[in-house]
């Protein structure tokens, strides 16, 4: 067959293969999906459309008819648990790859966006019913089923995702608990005041948040989950448990084939493995920095990026991903943006309130190091945003005090 193949059909799998077609390139594309669906968004799974306000067809990012338009094939699986698309090895010196089905495709370019899966929970009653992770179409669909009838909501994990499910729950009517093993909310990605601002919000919203929690014990009735026992013994009903305990990439497919993998697949900032013929991008990868430090990202932005780099460099030319990373997250009438990485920061000031607390739900925090902008995270403040990227993109800094003072027009400086 030839021409370049895609394994993984998510969002960066298809940012590959439109970018080739974009950037002239005339040969086969194909994709490899090992879901049965074509290529969706995932972060409404955690938000509209467990709320019923998203529906299915509005997740789907481009449809059949739109793809063969452009010369995109698409191989996925007849159904859930069906073999066939799935590549289980890749052959680097015959250059193919194999099918679950057993059967072989060829390529001259391979691009690897294999994304990641949930992270198990190594404890006896993980798989009773009732017990749930989020990170597929499959499973949103499943959870929202489950939360019409259920009324204890119990999420192991409060990460973004753990938080987002338990702001749809509670506007759900449902009482739930949030336990949490480290010291404070979202400690992998944001800085301690922002855990606490989210710790009064969900308590503010009635939720039962409980840190550092270790889970010891899911307990079920007639296989069936029924409530979870923390460390210290307390037991909390449960009829419906997530786990969002984190991800793990899926890199092994990389691995076996002799590539570089350190908690992802290796690349460089043009996201190329080691191997001329084969790129990965997304959730899959790490990226190798200058310094020789590794950096892992889980976003749209990343995902697209790195995978429009990876197309390029499938077309032998250059184009590094350089852009100021930046995320986001709705729980209930808040609005999270996050620019940069706060890593680091020696100073912090905020802009748009006088006071900060959950009453105050519009306003940024602009984190210097050494006197330089590095990052910036907003709550309903869009506008700061978007000009904090740009600023961040161009290596433009305000003052500390320029960023503070509400009434300083900080677009300005970007003139």
């Amino acid at each position: 067959m030839g021409g370049i193949l895609i394994v993984g059909a998510g969002l960066a799998g298809l940012t590959v293969a439109e970018t080739l077609r974009a950037e002239g390139y005339a040969g086969p594309v194909t994709l490899l999906g090992a879901e049965p669906h074509a290529p969706y968004q995932r972060p409404p799974l955690s938000k509209g459309f467990l709320l019923g306000e998203t529906a299915e067809a509005q997740l789907m990012m481009r449809t059949a008819e739109a793809m063969e338009k452009k010369g995109i094939g698409l191989k996925v699986p007849a159904g859930t648990h069906s073999a066939g698309a799935g590549v289980t090895a890749i052959d680097r010196g015959a250059k193919q790859v194999t099918l679950a089905d057993g059967s072989t495709l060829a390529y001259d370019g391979l691009a690897l966006c294999t994304g990641a899966r949930l992270r198990p929970l190594p404890l006896a009653g993980a798989d009773a019913d009732g017990v749930f992770g989020l990170r597929s179409l499959d499973d949103a669909k499943a959870i929202k089923a489950a939360l019409e009838t259920a009324q204890n909501v119990v999420i192991i994990g409060g990460g973004f995702i753990g938080l987002e499910v338990a702001a749809v729950a509670r506007k759900k009517g449902k009482q739930v608990t949030v336990l949490e093993a480290a010291e404070r909310l979202m400690a992998r990605v944001v800085p301690p005041h922002l855990s606490q601002f989210y710790l009064d919000l969900h308590r503010g919203q009635g939720v039962e948040v409980v840190l550092a929690a270790t889970v010891a014990e899911l307990i079920g009735a007639a296989g069936r989950i029924a409530a979870v026992r923390t460390g210290d013994g307390r037991e909390f009903p449960a009829d419906l448990v997530l786990v969002g305990i984190g991800v793990i990439a899926n890199a092994e497919l990389a691995q076996a084939a002799g590539l570089d993998v350190a908690g992802g697949i290796v690349v460089d900032a043009c996201s190329r493995t080691a191997d001329p013929a084969i790129v990965a991008a997304g959730d899959c990868s790490v990226r190798r920095l200058d310094d020789g430090g590794l950096r892992r990202l889980e976003s749209v932005q990343n995902a697209m990026e790195q995978a429009k780099s990876a197309a390029v460099a499938l077309l032998g030319r250059e184009r590094p991903f350089t852009a100021t990373p930046w995320f986001w997250s709705d729980q209930y009438d808040v609005k999270l943006q996050m620019a940069g990485l706060t890593a680091g920061f020696d100073t912090v000031v905020t802009r748009g309130a006088a006071k900060v607390d959950t009453t105050t739900r519009k306003f940024s925090w602009y984190y210097f190091r050494a006197g330089r902008l590095i990052a910036i995270d907003s709550l309903n403040q869009s506008p700061d945003h978007l000009t904090g990227r740009k600023l961040l993109d161009k290596g433009i800094s305000p003052t500390p005090a320029q960023a503070a003072e509400s009434s300083f027009d900080l677009a300005a400086l970007l003139a």
